[in-house]
Parts: structure tokens; C-alpha cells; sequence
């Protein structure tokens, strides 16, 4: 074994405690930048759900008013819709109930898509898909506190 090809193992060895801390400093500081990612994901997704998504639904806007009537369900089904999104927009922005509202609005995006193709002729299809996909990344990645919503019923039952 040459003299170069034994000092390079034990220089890495003594550097590696200092290349770990720099790890791990690294994969913290990208741990962060993901949630505050993810967190801001999740305030322009409730953006959306609140205000462009709900709030014509419970207002009546003409347009809302216009496709729930095309749709046959009136009125009933148009204020249930706008109050399920408003309700899962707020839901988006506390911690223990994210998870559920991404999926519950995950399963809404699929309704929608279903009416969009039935009904509309797949008319803006695309967009509740595009929305399953945040949604998604949401649910999977704030899963650890459904543990924690469970304890809370459970806790009330």
C-alpha cells in the first residue's frame, strides 16, 4: 500500500466529524427551506379555496349561480360546495387538521373533475387535477398529525 493511499482514510476520518456537522447543518437549513415551501404552498392553496373558489359559490356570483344550474344542483348544492371549500381553506392553515383537509379536498378535486367531464365536456378538466397534486404533497408530507387529531377525538369522546 503506498504512503498516499493510507493517509487519505485517515484524513477523511479525522475531517469526517467536521464534514458531518456540515451535513447535517446542510440537510437542516434544506429542511427548512421545505417546510416554509410547503407552508407557502399551503397559504396560496387556502388563498384559492377561500377566495376564488368558495367565496362565488357563497355569494351567488351569476357564474357560480350559471354552472350549479347547469350541473342540477341548485342553489344546495352550490352553498355545500362553497361552505366544503371555505371550511378545508381554514382547515389548510391549522396544523393538526392539514392533512385531512388536503385529502377531503383532494377528494372534492376528484367531484370536480368527474362534473368537469360528465358535465362540461371536460371544459377546464385539467385544473382540479393540477390541484390534486399540492394537495397531495400536503397530505403526505403533514401526516404526522392525523396521530395527533386522533388523540384529540378520541380525547373528547
Amino acid at each position: 500500500m503506498s504512503e498516499t493511499t493510507a493517509s487519505v482514510p485517515s484524513l477523511a476520518s479525522g475531517s469526517s466529524a467536521a464534514s458531518g456537522a456540515a451535513s447535517g447543518a446542510a440537510e437542516s437549513a434544506r429542511g427548512r427551506r421545505a417546510r416554509s415551501a410547503l407552508r407557502a404552498v399551503q397559504v396560496l392553496l387556502a388563498l384559492f379555496y377561500g377566495l376564488a373558489s368558495a367565496l362565488p359559490k357563497l355569494i351567488a356570483h351569476p357564474s357560480a349561480v350559471e354552472s350549479f344550474d347547469r350541473i342540477g344542483w341548485g342553489s344546495t348544492g352550490m352553498y355545500t360546495i362553497g361552505a366544503l371549500e371555505l371550511a378545508g381553506a381554514v382547515a389548510l392553515l391549522v396544523p393538526v387538521l392539514q392533512s385531512v383537509a388536503a385529502t377531503t379536498l383532494s377528494a372534492l378535486m376528484v367531484g370536480a373533475f368527474i362534473v368537469q367531464l360528465t358535465v362540461f365536456d371536460g371544459q377546464y378538466a385539467a385544473t382540479p387535477l393540477i390541484l390534486i397534486v399540492p394537495l397531495a404533497l400536503i397530505a403526505r408530507a403533514r401526516r404526522g398529525h392525523n396521530a395527533e387529531l386522533l388523540r384529540l377525538v378520541r380525547r373528547r369522546g
